[in-house]
């Protein structure tokens, strides 16, 4: 006989919601307030090379090398910015500043038309939620800034956690704070490596989220494929009965 389902975990970004413009849309808005003119696709692709290089040579947010999210962050706009020419010390650190601190803002992530209601249906449903996210130490104050931080009990972010997907241990800590056994959890997430197969792998219920059809994984069973948030909760209710 199967435990019946208590809890539901959450993936956020590109699950609950995502960003709004592009990052060098972003970025760019953030040089003309300097008085820079510079070309989004420029700073898009100059902040990718940025991003990589950082993630490579610092995981998640170079925790365990003495970093932290903000610093970490600091540095991706600082290269950035670097390889489109701007040098002046005083006005990148201005710039990585604000662009730290804009990210925290509503204006700046879009939550997804489904992800209100399916936290609610979850929700009454009697099931409890919680996030495990490879996230930065701001995603409370995303959360709330977005109206949807109410839904959760927890938050594991990996520059907390010291730990990120897709490392099963940032779900051992999560299981730790629902205090039931992994058959009694579900997990929501659009990666099919750091959301699914990571939280199969310790025994919870992943359920990947593939909204555009994209992803061709046949290992996935079709009951635990979704294209929208709106089938999850009669989803998740075959596994409570």
């Amino acid at each position: 006989m199967r435990a019946p389902l208590r809890w539901v975990l959450w993936d956020v970004k590109d699950t609950l919601l995502k960003v709004r413009a592009s990052v060098g849309e972003q970025y760019c808005k953030e040089a003309e307030r300097m008085g820079l003119s510079l070309s989004p696709a420029e700073v898009q692709a100059a902040f990718g090379q940025s991003y990589r290089h950082m993630s490579s040579r610092y995981p998640n947010y170079g925790t365990s090398q003495g970093l932290d999210g903000r610093s970490w962050w600091m540095e991706v706009v600082h290269n950035t910015f670097s390889q489109c020419r701007v040098q002046d010390p005083a006005l990148l650190n201005t710039m990585a500043q604000n662009l730290y601190h804009n990210f925290c803002n509503a204006d700046n992530w879009e939550v997804y038309p489904d992800s209100e209601k399916a936290l609610q249906s979850c929700s009454s449903l009697g099931l409890k939620l919680g996030v495990v996210s490879n996230f930065d130490r701001r995603l409370e104050e995303i959360l709330r800034a977005c109206g949807l931080l109410s839904h959760f009990t927890f938050l594991i972010t990996s520059e907390e956690a010291g730990v990120a997907k897709p490392n099963p241990a940032i779900f051992d800590q999560a299981l730790q704070k629902c205090g039931v056994s992994a058959d009694c959890v579900a997990h929501i997430g659009d990666h099919y490596v750091k959301d699914y197969l990571t939280s199969c792998s310790v025994g919870i219920h992943g359920f990947l989220l593939d909204r555009h059809n994209e992803q061709n994984r046949p290992d996935v069973p079709k009951e635990h494929r979704l294209t929208s948030l709106e089938d999850l909760p009669s989803r998740l209710q075959q596994h409570m009965d």
